[in-house]
């Protein structure tokens, strides 16, 4: 499927049905894989053979779609998780241990930022944090003698930055480390990290990939170019025996387009399970099939309510990279020419009170803490997804009190704008 568009992709990649087979990618809803020996069954934990033995660590359906996920952002092997948040977890996780450092943009998702603050500090790793604007000195400056991981957001939630990704690649590479980047908003279909540098991608299937609010789930995928043994002091879980697992040693055995992806499934899936249920990963890939269609009307409608926005006078500011004057607009041009996504930040005058007026009036978008999908809403971040961080924290995200994140759906553009302008009119 290499030289195919990434529309095809989306229908066809990672399953190819043989002569009387399923057209559709079939839903594995079983626990347990029956063999005739148990030679047969003790090759798969040898892993000397490939195949299943229990969904807790492996299923088809999911490796079908995550196949799928894999050839959509150009890398060479992906796993499915029950979440994002899980996604994110084990991308840090499968290659930091306690006693590590990450530095990481402080303009993500506020679960992201309270999963590495809070929990993952808790476990003995440290993250810096830094302003995705800063410059190459001050994030070089960041960097530990145990660092062994970047991290950032494509188009970080809700403060719609963008990442500079080949700034953060060139430095992550300079110190030996791989550079990860959740790619949920922009999807693979606006951006492709991988072909700027990127070495691990991460997604809440949740959002834009589902599609319909219908199944939680998360993904990572690995570019397979990473070269972990290059740097091997500091990946000890991939480049040393793993004594849980036979003394094997992943690097060794799987090589660069394999370890990250094997030793995320063989070692933490078996130990944490937090899997994606078969159903779910159908649920997802059906989202999948439409992807490419649905970003490009998500991005119109966004682009259409930011520039009325802009116009309107009780809106104070408007974040979107594809508005000329944006700060990121150049960015923008360079890793999204196709469009960001479908989600617009702004802020109205009146400050927090304001905010929640307006949203109460709102009658086509729904309030909910949901994004990206096909129905349009709304989000006031410092009182939900946001509110365990401090002024300080919250600035440093890029969300303001009075910050609204817009998630405009595939709906009429003119239905979208009228809902915001009558709610407007009531501040």
């Amino acid at each position: 499927m290499k030289d195919y568009g990434q529309g095809t992709k989306c229908l066809h990649a990672g399953y190819t049905p043989s002569n009387g087979e399923p057209r559709q990618i079939p839903i594995i809803q079983s626990t347990t894989f029956k063999y005739d020996t148990s030679e047969d069954m003790g090759k798969l934990f040898d892993l000397e053979a490939s195949g299943y033995f229990y969904s807790r660590l492996q299923n088809p359906t999911n490796d079908y779609v995550a196949a799928r996920i894999a050839a959509l952002e150009g890398g060479t092997a992906a796993m499915l998780t029950s979440s994002g948040q899980a996604a994110n977890f084990y991308s840090i996780f499968n290659i930091v241990s306690c006693g590590g450092h990450v530095v990481a943009s402080s303009a993500i998702y506020g679960g992201t930022y309270n999963l590495f603050a809070v929990t993952m500090k808790r476990m003995g790793i440290d993250f810096t944090f830094v302003s995705p604007d800063c410059s190459e000195a001050e994030l070089n400056a960041a960097f530990r003698e145990n660092t062994c991981a970047v991290f950032g957001e494509t188009v970080a939630n809700p403060a719609l930055d963008v990442l500079d990704i080949e700034k953060f690649a060139k430095a992550a590479h300079a110190h030996g480390v791989p550079l990860i980047v959740d790619n949920t908003f922009a999807t693979p279909i606006n951006c492709r990290p991988f072909e700027w540098g990127a070495d691990i991608v991460t997604h809440s299937t949740t959002k834009y990939m589902d599609g319909h609010a219908s199944a939680i789930g998360g993904c990572i995928v690995d570019s397979g170019k990473f070269d972990w043994m290059a740097n091997k002091e500091r990946f000890p879980g991939l480049c040393m025996p793993d004594d849980s697992y036979h003394g094997v040693v992943y690097a060794e055995k799987f090589g660069k387009e394999g370890a990250y992806i094997t030793k995320a499934t063989v070692q933490l899936m078996r130990d944490f399970g937090s899997i994606q249920s078969p159903q779910s990963a159908y649920l997802l890939n059906l989202g999948l099939e439409s992807l490419e269609v649905r970003m490009k009307r998500h991005c119109e409608n966004a682009y259409k309510a930011a520039q009325f926005l802009k116009g309107h006078k009780n809106v104070t500011w408007v974040r979107c990279c594809e508005i000329e004057g944006d700060k990121d607009y150049e960015l923008g041009k360079k890793y999204l020419p196709n469009g960001s996504c479908g989600v617009v930040s702004f802020g109205v005058g009146g400050g927090r009170c304001a905010a929640e007026k307006f949203m109460k009036n709102l009658r086509l978008a729904s309030i909910e803490t949901h994004v990206a999908d096909s129905k349009t809403c709304c989000l006031h971040p410092a009182s939900s997804t946001h509110r365990q961080m401090n002024d300080e924290e919250l600035r440093n995200a890029g969300v303001s009190p009075d910050l609204i994140r817009l998630s405009c759906g595939i709906e009429n553009a003119e239905d979208i704008i009228a809902d915001l302008k009558q709610a407007l009119e009531t501040i």
